[in-house]
């Protein structure tokens, strides 16, 4: 089967390595002469040359910044892919659509954060009945495709490709939703399990976060088995069986069940199967949920998550003697505490914009083709492809800008005091309070840094307290008399690295690109004016959703995602919701997904389903 060629744009990028002695030359003669004209007083950002780390370069000023690949549509599958989108704009199907949606969401598959193993927490068995569903709902998939599950629940469709050389595409969708507190219920507009469809919206806890994926992806695969129209037109599975279709490329569809709770059971032990059943770096590609697309200056823009923000988990506590409360000491225990907590918020890690951040590339992207992109900051980004001056001056707008906040919490690592505990009785000195602290670690950092920073932070603190200071098992200070001990210490032991950062210049990338830009094109933005962005960004997660009209950069409300279990499985992850923020609720105030009325625009929907169809063939073709 002929394949379709990828051609990948090259990005524009500066390296201090680059050589142009002639142009050198010339610029070293024009900064002699501008030093002379200005009695020794030049900026560097005056010399028309480009600048890295204070050196010229010969990189062009005609080099493309963010160039858009080209919307991608199937060549091979072209015929099959006009029935399939034929079928998407009649009502039966439109109808069928609700149904099938519908009748995942009342199905209350709710995960807990103290949830046992599999086979001992009687919670799990709605997973079943939620299979059950899958099967009744989509027969020619669980009969045609080979499906394996994982520890019970977690759920693996594979469909065999013919040409076992190329590499499987992984598509991802989570079956766990979050839990309906009970003193919000009467805040619902809908009942939250009912999939109630009011003409526009289907309403219920997982209809966006993350049923919808699910089953649309679900139905691509069913309609490339056996397609039907309702009366008019018929493709068989006997037809599509006589004319020899099937998958070049094998196409995994993944399930966890617990990836709101962190997918140890679910994604986790997928993941490890697939290690030990097909090795490292087995897949092309793997895409699951992320960012939906959103408006800024006059653009639309679709956000592909690249990487995910790490996150640590750090104990604060402080002991020191005990005693009455009626002859306290200048401080407790609970009060050495407070002053250590009280340094570290007024000492936040700082923000920096680098060019290594992929929210660096998102920023220049909005710059190129937002036609009401602020102009001092679009200059400043322009130039600081090769110049740390103006690299600052970039940084300083974005932080100082409307919505500079989203943008700080964005490119640095967060901390979030989230619980704090200590004291047992009124009239009794506390002998130990200690809290817990949250970080989300930025794309540029690390694990160690951060717990180098706490330290760094906490020591002249102990010292001036007079405590001894323990930090992850290692003395760092000594008292000859200490008034107490500091110690900072792992939370449940579960640090995670930020995500590897996947290429964004590479085939993988430049496929699902094209295929968003198509989808978009002949899809809802077919008769649109509004230019429309694909960019790189990250999941922050965790951050919150803060979304503001004309702020630079797109947030998204998640927890680590599935994804983090598959690394070693492919170097291409991407993190993408084909959908738009006007897709999330009808209330001017609403919760979304994790909160009160989550519902989806029913509409946005086909064209989410669209894009998995558009994604599944052309990968099927794709050089990837």
């Amino acid at each position: 089967m002929g394949k379709q060629k990828l051609f990948l744009p090259t990005q524009a990028r500066a390296t201090s390595t680059d050589r142009c002695p002639k142009w050198n030359i010339i610029l070293l003669l024009a900064s002699v002469l501008a030093l002379l004209w200005t009695g020794f007083h030049v900026d560097i950002e005056s010399l028309d040359g480009p600048v890295f780390n204070g050196a010229p370069t010969c990189v062009p000023h005609t080099a493309p910044i963010c160039p858009q690949a080209p919307a991608l549509s199937p060549q091979v599958h072209k015929n099959l892919l006009a029935d399939i989108e034929s079928e998407y704009v009649t009502g039966g199907f439109k109808s069928r659509v609700v149904e099938w949606l519908r009748g995942a969401v009342r199905i209350k598959t709710v995960t807990h954060d103290d949830m046992r193993v599999v086979g001992n927490d009687s919670r799990w068995d709605v997973f079943g009945e939620f299979h059950s569903y899958l099967k009744e709902a989509f027969p020619l998939v669980h009969d045609r495709l080979e499906v394996t599950n994982i520890n019970t629940y977690g759920l693996v469709y594979r469909w065999e490709g013919s040409d076992a050389s190329l590499k499987p595409l992984l598509l991802m969708a989570h079956q766990d939703v979050v839990p309906v507190q009970a003193d919000t219920v009467t805040q619902w507009v809908r009942p939250p399990f009912s999939g109630y469809f009011d003409g526009e919206f289907l309403w219920g806890r997982g209809a966006w976060d993350d049923k919808q994926a699910l089953i649309a992806i679900l139905y691509p695969s069913s309609l490339s088995i056996v397609f039907h129209i309702d009366h008019s037109f018929r493709i068989t599975l006997e037809t599509l069986l006589k004319h020899g279709y099937k998958p070049t490329r094998t196409i995994f569809f993944v399930s966890g069940f617990d990836e709101e709770i962190g997918g140890h059971f679910g994604a986790g032990r997928i993941a490890s199967h697939f290690l030990s059943t097909y090795g490292e770096n087995h897949f092309a590609m793997l895409v699951d949920e992320g960012a939906p697309q959103t408006a800024a200056f006059g653009a639309r823009v679709a956000a592909l998550g690249i990487s995910e923000k790490g996150y640590t988990n750090v104990k604060v506590s402080v002991a020191s003697p005990g005693g009455h409360s009626s002859v306290p000491p200048t401080h407790t225990s609970i009060g050495l505490l407070a002053l250590a907590l009280v340094h570290l918020e007024e000492n936040p890690e700082p923000a920096h914009l680098t060019r290594t951040s992929p929210l660096y590339e998102l920023y220049q992207c909005q710059a190129e083709h937002s036609p009401n992109f602020p102009e001092k900051l679009k200059r400043a980004l322009r130039k600081s492809l090769h110049n740390d001056k103006a690299l600052k001056r970039a940084e300083k707008l974005l932080f100082t800008s409307e919505g500079g906040d989203v943008n700080r919490i964005y490119l640095h690592t967060t901390q979030a005091i989230d619980l704090i505990g200590g004291g047992v009785k009124v009239n009794a000195l506390p002998e130990l309070a200690w809290a817990l602290i949250n970080h989300r670690i930025a794309t540029d950092s690390s694990v160690n840094a951060t717990h180098s920073s706490i330290v760094d932070k906490l020591t002249p603190i102990a010292r001036g307290l007079q405590l001894d200071f323990e930090a992850f098992g290692f003395n760092v200070t000594t008292e000859l008399d200490p008034a107490g001990q500091l110690t900072l210490s792992h939370f449940l032991d579960d640090d995670l690295e930020p995500a590897p950062v996947s290429p964004p210049n590479s085939a993988p990338f430049q496929l699902l690109a094209g295929t968003i830009r198509e989808t978009w094109e002949t899809g809802r933005g077919k008769d649109s004016e509004e230019p429309f962005i694909v960019a790189p960004s990250i999941m922050p997660a965790n951050t919150g959703m803060i979304l503001r009209p004309g702020s630079v950069g797109v947030l998204h409300l998640k927890s680590l995602l599935d994804t983090k279990y598959f690394w070693k499985l492919t170097p291409h992850i991407f993190r993408y919701n084909h959908l738009g923020m006007e897709d999330m609720g009808p209330l001017k105030n609403h919760g979304g997904m994790h909160s009160v009325n989550e519902a989806i625009r029913i509409d946005g929907y086909h064209d989410q389903i669209r894009f998995f169809t558009h994604l599944i063939l052309n990968a099927d073709e794709a050089n990837l």
